[in-house]
């Protein structure tokens, strides 16, 4: 495995000092109101003084990543008494140096990703946090986004068995999660009850997408309804893994407020986690890089996006 230094709290570009001075100078933010178990990727450490949060989301590279420094997340956490829930994304996020999907599939079919999984998941076996992990999620997203996503179903879920069994036998304490996007495909790529403890979803609001390309804004319920629909035949309990939302105050805050409500509708529901950074690939239609950040909910033109 590549060991670059990455410290796993931070964003992915972001270092261990500017972590330091980002929380001595960004304001403190809540939790959202509510009984739903709420969690945060959250790279600044925003909510870092946030007792009402329940789940740190860390995202890891498996390409890139310096494993010496994932002990201090877990003591972040467990400072925190927080979970831990990790993704996985089998790739370096250095842009230029990643590989294609063909390369990747051959890699991990011919055992050549092998260690990188089994050395990450070694050290979450030590972890005294309890860790969900979630391994190369949104697999059926067509945006061109994920080099592991629209793959031959097949293909993937055979990736996705190898690697979480690998996961499991370094980790045997670890929860699994299967996470789609939720599009209408999704049953297609699903590896099997046993190689699933818990369903992610994504939901992510964008009020300006929403009014200018379906004619009317949505709630998190409208988004979440049928996705959720579409994961009940698991019969397994359903966190939402990623969460965004960006518009104006109105907007934010009739999200802000129903969020931690929505186990009241969907009962299977066990946590909502938010997405606290601003989205690292392009929003179709021009609509740039949206900032999810509490308090900063705009949308950033990206520099090849900009007309």
């Amino acid at each position: 495995m590549t060991q670059t230094l990455t410290f796993p709290m931070l964003s992915r570009s972001a270092s261990l000092a500017a972590l330091m001075a980002a929380m001595a100078t960004l304001p403190v933010h809540a939790a959202p109101p509510g009984d739903l178990p709420f969690g945060v990727y959250d790279p600044y450490g925003t909510f870092a003084d946030d007792k009402d949060v329940q789940i740190e989301h860390l995202f890891l590279p498996w390409e890139d990543l310096f494993l010496a420094s994932l002990p201090a997340a877990d003591e972040y956490a467990r400072d925190r008494d927080r979970d831990v829930l990790v993704t996985i994304e089998p790739w370096t996020w250095t842009r230029s140096a990643r590989n294609s999907p063909d390369v990747l599939i051959r890699g991990i079919s011919a055992g050549d990703y092998d260690g990188n999984m089994a050395a990450i998941c070694d050290v979450l076996g030590n972890f005294e946090s309890d860790v969900t992990v979630r391994w190369a999620q949104e697999m059926e997203d067509f945006s061109g986004q994920f080099i592991w996503a629209k793959w031959e179903p097949e293909t993937y879920v055979a990736a996705y068995k190898r690697m979480m069994g690998l996961c499991k036998a370094q980790a045997p304490e670890i929860r699994m999660m299967w996470s789609p996007l939720g599009y209408d495909d999704l049953e297609e790529y699903y590896p099997g009850d046993d190689f699933v403890d818990v369903v992610g979803l994504s939901v992510f609001g964008l009020q300006d997408w929403e009014k200018q390309l379906l004619g009317r804004e949505q709630s998190a319920a409208d988004i979440l309804g049928p996705r959720m629909e579409r994961v009940r035949q698991f019969n397994k309990p359903v966190m939402v893994a990623e969460m965004g939302f960006s518009g104006d105050a109105d907007y934010v805050d009739a999200w802000e407020n129903s969020i931690r409500s929505l186990g009241e509708a969907f009962p299977e529901l066990t946590a909502v986690v938010y997405f606290n950074q601003t989205e690292v690939y392009p929003w179709p239609d021009d609509f740039g890089l949206p900032d999810w950040r509490v308090g900063n909910r705009t949308i950033i033109k990206s520099a090849e996006n900009r007309p």
